[in-house]
């Protein structure tokens, strides 16, 4: 192990994944290998190797669905005797649940008279409570009568299945293909933000704990040097105070 430096694990990356970004490299042979010679060093057997990752291209930032992108979506999937499939854009899009979290409610975990639901053994491993628009427990209503309450809320058992419907949607619709995750929690982030809730407010709401994670991965304002402008433009500074 004293023979092997740095160098030659980079070389061994490049050589096992010629064709492919470095964030494969990363992790498929840079973090296995540190590991390995961190344990090595634990036990005694060598020393500590510092490796360094590739430098990674910071992903591509997806456009999420905006109000009028739902309106128009919603309407669509109503049109098409779709109201399940409405109802649980509506419910992500709001309360920024996952998709798996979201065909996994029953109707035991939904109080409608307080307008919250519970998603059970989220991301995180913890339950999260979520608080329900009044129009979403509107629609929720007469989908729950001569439900058992161990059926599933929103009836659908695959997330396959619930973007191959969206995407079918979007095309009768004719507006772009949003995903599951960017119609819901990406869409969530945006649009609450874009409401005026503040950072904090918006990250509890939605089950975010890393900061880091909610600005730099969810947040993706449209046009917000025109918001900032606009808000701005309150001020006039040639008005007498």
């Amino acid at each position: 192990m004293f023979e092997i430096f740095p160098f030659d694990i980079k070389q061994m990356s490049i050589a096992l994944y010629p064709n492919h970004s470095a964030a494969t490299r990363n992790r498929q042979a840079i973090t296995p290998t540190r590991a390995v010679f961190f344990h090595a060093y634990e036990r005694g057997w060598g020393p500590a190797l510092k490796i360094r990752n590739f430098k990674e291209d910071p992903p591509a930032r997806k456009k999420a669905a905006s109000h009028a992108w739902l309106h128009a979506f919603i309407r669509q999937a109503e049109r098409d005797g779709l109201p399940h499939l409405a109802a649980l854009v509506m419910f992500m899009s709001q309360t920024a649940a996952r998709v798996s979290e979201a065909i996994d409610l029953r109707w035991t975990e939904v109080d409608l008279l307080h307008r919250s639901a519970i998603l059970l053994k989220t991301k995180t491993s913890t339950n999260s409570r979520r608080v329900m628009t009044d129009q979403m427990v509107a629609r929720l209503y007469p989908m729950q009568e001569g439900a058992d309450p161990q059926d599933r809320v929103f009836r659908y058992t695959s997330r396959h299945s619930v973007n191959e419907r969206i995407k079918a949607v979007c095309a009768r619709a004719e507006i772009p293909y949003k995903s599951s995750h960017t119609c819901g929690r990406h869409a969530f982030a945006n649009n609450t933000l874009a409401l005026g809730v503040d950072v904090k407010t918006a990250m509890d709401a939605g089950g975010w704990k890393s900061p880091g994670v909610f600005l730099g991965t969810y947040v993706n304002p449209m046009n917000a040097g025109r918001m900032v402008a606009e808000r701005l433009n309150r001020y006039q500074y040639d008005a007498d105070l």
